[in-house]
């Protein structure tokens, strides 16, 4: 199982990369798998300010369909357009060119509420 040590992570499966007030946001290597072949990606909030744990889209699978829940609140300000053609990036590589969304945060004392990738990996193997 992939994760990587530089990221934050939620409970919920989402990973953050954090540079400067802005936060790139996609599902985990463990979250794809869970899910198996993936094959649409919705996010309808673009440019819409959301507060922490609010759903900002969807994915779905050939068997079921996740709600994706913002890590930090504040304004969607990038959707991964790639994944509209190819929704399957996230399967096979979420951490790069399977991210979905860029978020200017509001709030830079939420991320200390973020998983470490140790807590991550111990809610996972758990």
């Amino acid at each position: 199982m992939n994760i990587p040590s530089e990221l934050k992570y939620t409970k919920d499966h989402e990973w953050i990369k954090i540079d400067g007030d802005v936060a790139t946001v996609g599902i985990t290597d463990f979250a794809q798998g869970e899910l198996g072949d993936i094959v649409y990606v919705e996010v309808d909030t673009l440019d819409e300010t959301l507060e922490v744990e609010e759903v900002f889209g969807t994915v779905e699978a050939v068997k079921t369909v996740s709600d994706l829940f913002l890590p930090l609140s504040g304004e969607i300000i990038e959707f991964n357009e790639n994944l509209e053609d190819e929704p399957e990036k996230v399967n096979t590589d979420p951490y790069g060119e399977g991210w979905m969304i860029k978020l200017k945060f509001s709030d830079e004392s939420q991320i200390d509420n973020l998983l470490s990738a140790d807590d991550y990996k111990a809610i996972v193997s758990s």
